[in-house]
Order: structure tokens, then sequence, then C-alpha cells
């Protein structure tokens, strides 16, 4: 364990077979700990202590009524704090855990309100990333964990990111470094409390890997528009402005050619163009990033948080964005792109 520049936030690597019972100490004592997991990393802390919760909440500046989702280290434990789970429920973590798939479920009297937003149902996921399930294992208790961004801000998937947003300070007691994630995207989430399950959150696991499995699924409207905030929500990300850059981001549809003209038409020193790799010749000139291959959506999903936190900047003014289309992964990558931008899109072909 290293303290980083002799100040409080302890930095510990996935690699030190130590550094999951010195998490699980910060965890047991109330503390938050950043975690590394297959999609983006959480901001963890003991999903039964209300106060640990609680500065959850506090340090990322969330909203109260942002539930959060549960981590378990084996489907075994699911039964501790869910009730009345119905056999899909099994069936998907026998496929797909651990992995980036979170259920809702109704809930156990042993996990707080504080925690659930005061809901009846609960949140809960089995990540895939060791050291993490070995926290989990240790510390005896469920991580809540959301995302370590800064509310709204894009997501976090490096240590790196974790320390722009909170510091060597002590604003949160420990990050374990597991590296880059591999997914890239939040975990797909899927109520199973309603007759039809529903899903919430697109992600690493595609709605037609859902379907395959559970026959029948409904697209929850919060995945292809916007919400009111004084929304009732059953999962996290499902309204307010989420994944965001200071600057605007402005969606532009269409062929690669027709986009990069549109783009040209309006360019502005100080704007910037979020593109596909195949693409950047296109934009010579008007200060262009790629965040993946088109022909490669699982690119895209690992490298669109990385390239809108790189767009993150003071002299940035508007940010011109592609967006890739379809199912599977890409679906997921619409979702959080378009949660950027406010759901803002243009056609390439209009003036």
């Amino acid at each position: 364990m290293k303290e980083m520049n002799d100040m409080k936030t302890l930095l510990l690597q996935a690699t030190d077979p130590t550094a999951p019972a010195q998490a699980a100490e910060v965890i047991l004592r109330g503390g938050l700990v950043a975690i590394p997991t297959e999609t983006v990393y959480g901001l963890g802390a003991n999903a039964l202590n209300e106060q640990a919760v609680a500065n959850i909440f506090r340090a990322k500046g969330r909203p109260q009524d942002n539930p959060l989702i549960i981590h378990i280290a084996d489907k075994s434990e699911l039964d501790r704090y869910c009730h009345d789970i119905p056999a899909s429920a099994y069936r998907l973590a026998e496929k797909f855990w651990p992995g980036p798939l979170t259920m809702v479920l109704p809930v156990r009297d042993i996990v707080p309100k504080t925690t659930t937003a005061g809901l009846d149902t609960v949140a809960v996921r089995c990540p895939m990333t060791e050291v993490t399930r070995e926290l989990i294992r240790l510390s005896g208790v469920p991580i809540a964990a959301p995302s370590a961004n800064l509310s709204g801000k894009p997501s976090t998937t490096t240590a790196a990111h974790v320390l722009h947003d909170y510091g060597t300070d002590g604003k949160i007691d420990a990050i374990i470094d597991g590296g880059a994630c591999q997914v890239g995207v939040e975990s797909t989430i899927v109520d199973l409390t309603q007759p039809v399950p529903r899903l919430l959150r697109p992600g690493g696991i595609t709605p037609e890997q859902l379907k395959a499995e559970l026959g029948e699924l409904i697209v929850d409207k919060a995945v292809v528009g916007q919400i009111a905030n004084d929304a009732v929500v059953r999962a996290p990300g499902m309204k307010y402005k989420h994944y965001a850059p200071t600057a605007p981001v402005i969606i532009v549809t269409g062929t690669s050619q027709s986009a990069a003209n549109y783009v040209r038409r309006h360019y502005q020193a100080g704007d910037a163009v979020l593109c596909f790799a195949e693409e950047l010749p296109l934009y010579e000139g008007c200060n262009p990033t790629a965040y993946g291959w088109e022909n490669d959506p699982a690119t895209l999903s690992a490298g669109i948080f990385a390239a809108l936190r790189k767009l993150d900047t003071p002299d940035v003014r508007t940010i011109y964005a592609r967006c890739p289309e379809g199912g599977g992964v890409a679906y997921a990558v619409q979702n959080r792109l378009k949660k950027a931008a406010g759901f803002c899109t243009v056609s390439g072909d209009s003036e």
C-alpha cells in the first residue's frame, strides 16, 4: 500500500495481494473506496451502512433519489438481499454472472432505504473483476457503488480519471488501480419485478442476449429519451443529464461524408469533433478525437468515456459527435452519447 503524496487517499494496486484486505478494512470502518470493475470504476461503500452510503451521495454530488447498485461476490448471495426472486433471475445469473448485468429485484429489509432511494426494490450485480469480488468476500457486506465520477460528468474508466475528479486529499479514502476497464460503459440493467422484464439501461450484455434468455423484453422510455426529473425510477442513469462534458454535445447523424460536410459548415474556433477512427481524415483541421472504430463497437464502448473526458476542458466550445447505429454493444454506446448530448441530434443533410 502506498500513500499518494503523503496525503490521505490511498492508492492500492490490484496486483498487490494485500490490496483487497486493506480495502475491506476501509469499507468496514465506513469509508469510500474507488473500485475497478469490467464496466467502469465505482465509488464503493458498505451498502448496509446508511452513513457510509450517504457519504457516496455527498462525495459525488449525487441526487438522493437516484438509487444505487449493490455488488455481491457470488450469485449464491442473491437471496441475502432480495426476496421473491424469479427463476429468470437465476437463469440470467448463471449465464451472465460474474459480468456486466444488473438485475432489479424486491429488496429485503436488511438493505437500508438510503441505498435504494426509498424503493422496495434493489439493483444488484456480481462484477467480473476478481480483486473487487475478493474485496466483497473479505468485507462480508455488499458494496454499493455508483460510477466513481462527479455526478453528471463522464464516467471513470481508469484510476487516473478518479484521481482527476477527487484528488488525493482524502475526499475518498482509497482507490484500487485495476487498469483500464474492459467494457467501458456501465452495466446493463433489467427490471425483473414486472410480468414482462424491462430494460432500464443498455450495457455490455445486449438486448439480443437478454431476449434469448427471457423471451420478452420491454425497452423503458428512459433508454430512448429524456424523462422528467421528478419521475420515480428503479435504477441509476435513468433521469437527469448524465455522462456529459462541460461543452454541449451535438450528435450529427447521416453518412460519414454528409456529417463531415455539416460540421465543416458550422465549425468555429474552439469546437471539437468526436468521431469514429475511420472518419479522422474527414475532420482534419476540426480538432477531431476518435473514440473507436465504427465497425468494432466494442472499441467505441471501451473508449467513449475517456474521449469525453479528454474533451472536457474549458477551451472546448461545442462538441460535434458521431454516434453508432444498430443493436448489440452499439446500442449501449448510443444511449450514453445521447444522454451526454441531452438527446440533441441533427441530420448531416440539414443546413
